[in-house]
């Protein structure tokens, strides 16, 4: 069984990183983008099996990515 595959949009780098060492140590294979436009490309073009997603972001807030996710149909 291959691990999950994540990605953790959170742009404070002391959150993000605690929080990917924690899913990590897991199993999890985690990448970490750090403002939501870097979030959102991530999402369209990684083949995540989870995104953790914080909401207030630089360029794009959570809502905003979330939204452009499900109108292009991306429900992971």
């Amino acid at each position: 069984m291959r691990p999950v595959k994540l990605l953790l949009i959170e742009d404070d780098p002391k959150i993000s990183a605690a929080v990917a060492r924690g899913l990590e140590a897991e199993g999890m294979h985690v990448d970490v983008a750090y403002d939501g436009h870097d979030g959102l490309w991530r999402a369209q073009e990684g083949g995540y099996d989870l995104i953790v997603l914080d909401i207030m972001l630089p360029g794009r807030n959570g809502y905003e990515i979330c939204a452009e996710l499900r109108r292009a149909g991306r429900w992971m």
